[in-house]
């Protein structure tokens, strides 16, 4: 059953956004969402099959969509890329950073190869289109108005917020693309009245991810020692970035939001909540029957 958005159908129209890695997965459904919300979408991507794929789908729903060819991390595809949305478009206001790779890997089998092969699409590519599309996104660009800058919104993990096992090259790389965001957001917030945000999704079903990393009997065994640990909906991600990339976030700068039902936060329940009132009661006891000194103030 699909889920009502709380936002008006319109809220983006006019808009044009750019998303890499947009054609599956978290990504596509961020294109639809924005594009649902009144956005023409440009989707970036290696894969011509995956590209076609997703824009006749968009189209299908009545949203105007493009898909071009491109590997974020090389700067030539970067540059033609966004030269091919203003020339398509006029203007750019939104983009989305969603293309990523991922594998799972012990660090002692993990390559040098390997290690700069995440880092070059999560953290370098997240730069090279940061930095190519500033002379767009920025107040003044083609396009913009004077004093109103357009929109960045990084796909982020919450990985590296902790440690993650034998995710030492995803985690290592998402932690630079949290600094990059919180970076451009004063920079760029400050100089060119750009708003640079993320977003951090938790384990999110119906994706390659959770189908890939999360086998069923590593799920029942979270789901016993993290209380909070629940599969999101892609959904939840993109409302996420379509309240970034609407005026109801404008007031958002630098903030990665984190989107995975407290599930970071959890971690396993080692006393029930009887034993702790009763272990309560047993040392307030104590303390009444020793007599607790009165203050001097």
């Amino acid at each position: 059953m699909a889920m009502e958005s709380p936002f008006k159908a319109d809220i983006l129209k006019g808009k044009v956004a750019l998303l890499t890695g947009g054609g599956s997965g978290i990504g596509y459904e961020i294109s639809y969402q924005l594009g649902k919300h009144g956005a023409s979408i440009v989707i970036m991507g290696r894969c011509r099959n995956v590209l076609d794929s997703a824009v006749d789908s968009l189209r299908s729903h009545g949203i105007y969509a493009v898909g071009l060819e491109g590997d974020v991390h090389k700067r030539e595809d970067a540059v033609r890329v966004l030269e091919s949305t203003i020339k398509h478009f006029g203007w750019l206001d939104i983009l989305v950073n969603a293309a990523a790779s991922n594998f799972l890997v012990a660090a002692e089998d993990l390559t040098t190869n390997g290690f700069r092969t995440v880092i070059d699409i999560d953290s370098v590519g997240t730069f090279t289109m940061c930095h190519e599309a500033l002379k767009y996104l920025k107040k003044g660009g083609p396009g913009k108005h004077p004093s109103n800058g357009g929109t960045i919104i990084n796909i982020s993990v919450t990985m590296h917020y902790t440690a993650t096992w034998y995710q030492i090259h995803v985690s290592s790389a998402k932690a630079a693309v949290d600094s990059i965001t919180r970076s451009l957001a004063l920079e760029w917030g400050t100089d060119y009245d750009i708003s640079v945000n993320g977003i951090a999704p938790g384990p999110i079903k119906d994706t390659a991810g959770a189908s890939k990393f999360l086998p069923q009997e590593i799920i029942s065994k979270a789901r016993e020692e993290q209380p909070l640990y629940k599969f999101g909906e892609k959904w939840d991600i993109a409302m996420a970035a379509l309240y970034l990339a609407s005026d109801a976030g404008k007031y958002v700068y630098g903030t990665t939001l984190v989107v995975d039902g407290g599930q970071w936060l959890s971690s396993p329940r080692n006393l029930p909540k009887e034993a702790v009132k009763q272990l309560s009661r047993a040392v307030e006891s104590r303390s009444r029957a020793v007599g607790v000194p009165k203050s001097k103030l």
